[in-house]
């Protein structure tokens, strides 16, 4: 029976992750920072000591997901964070890993890991580190797994936004505020933003533990659509049983709130519902293409947004 390490068991993926492995047949052990029994050890990615050799003892593959969040408005604590978590939570586990013997390592990264590139959509040819202190943090425990010598089968999974049904996230957060009539009618503006399914994201990393051509290798995980922000609104209304709205607020109405927003937080340190930084996200475009996990691992995708979107609307009800 193959034994697998999942770090991150209780959050919306780790969770699902488990029940997947456990039905294929891997006994698992988890870890959480309070550990309960034998196949829950203590474990926290912020301890500043080595990690209790026990955690990877007998393990066959380690899928690591534990890790500090990306947060909206970032400052000084949070960069620090971000690499005594992210970065070195991760170098930690690898030391413990390697001193275990244990053969394979999958990391749940992010493509915020990499800045943007011209090519769209964007691969994972484009490798230049981020300049922001989450993606940094993530660039680099990549590079630890990747080139540290730690495993003979590492593997980075970058991960596009991932939805399915959870309450955290952007999201849930869009569908509430659309239910409740707030979330303004944004205007198309043809952005291509990448996301992913949590159940074809578990699918990918089943994959890349058990293909050998995985070694070694970083793979973005997208469930090959492109989604127009207008597009998501649009769908969500639908699903919700709203009739249509023919109009939308203009950009430069919505470019002049963002301002607001910028000198709100300016003066009194927190975030207004709207800001530049926020504006961007949600009308930029973040297009990934997951042309090579397809390829070399077989890795096809099961859901779209639009397949998922009325279930996801059942749990947040």
């Amino acid at each position: 029976m193959t034994k697998a390490l999942v770090t991150g068991a209780s959050g919306f993926i780790g969770s699902q992750l488990c029940l997947a492995l456990r039905n294929q047949g891997y006994a698992v052990r988890s870890c959480s920072r309070a550990g309960h029994g034998p196949d829950n050890i203590a474990f926290d990615l912020a301890q500043r000591e080595p990690f209790p050799p026990e955690l990877c003892a007998g393990i066959d593959v380690v899928f690591h997901l534990a890790g500090k969040a990306h947060a909206l408005a970032e400052n000084q604590q949070d960069a620090a964070e971000y690499r005594q978590v992210n970065t070195e939570g991760t170098r930690k586990l690898l030391e413990a890993a390697q001193q275990a013997g244990v053969k394979k390592f999958v990391f749940f990264s992010s493509v915020k890991a990499v800045g943007y590139g011209n090519q769209q959509p964007m691969d994972e040819t484009l490798n230049e580190p981020a300049s922001d202190p989450y993606g940094l943090s993530k660039y680099d425990a990549e590079q630890l797994v990747l080139h540290g010598g730690y495993v003979p089968h590492p593997v980075v999974l970058r991960l596009s936004m991932v939805y399915g049904d959870t309450g955290k996230g952007n999201l849930p957060r869009m569908i509430r505020a659309i239910r409740r009539g707030i979330f303004p009618p944004l205007p198309e503006s043809g952005n291509q933003r990448s996301m992913v399914h949590v159940t074809d994201v578990v699918t990918s990393a089943l994959l890349a533990a058990e293909k050998l051509e995985a070694a070694g290798q970083i793979y973005i995980v997208t469930d090959q659509q492109s989604y127009s922000t207008r597009q998501i609104y649009d769908a969500i209304r639908a699903a919700l049983g709203k009739s249509p709205l023919a109009w939308s607020v203009p950009m430069p109405l919505l470019a002049s709130f963002a301002r607001l927003g910028d000198g709100f937080g300016q003066l009194t340190g927190r975030r207004f519902p709207i800001d530049s930084d926020s504006l961007e996200k949600l009308t930029g475009s973040a297009w990934y293409s997951s042309a090579k996990i397809g390829r070399e691992l077989g890795f096809q995708p099961r859901q779209t947004l639009w397949k998922a979107l009325p279930d996801i609307i059942r749990h947040l009800s």
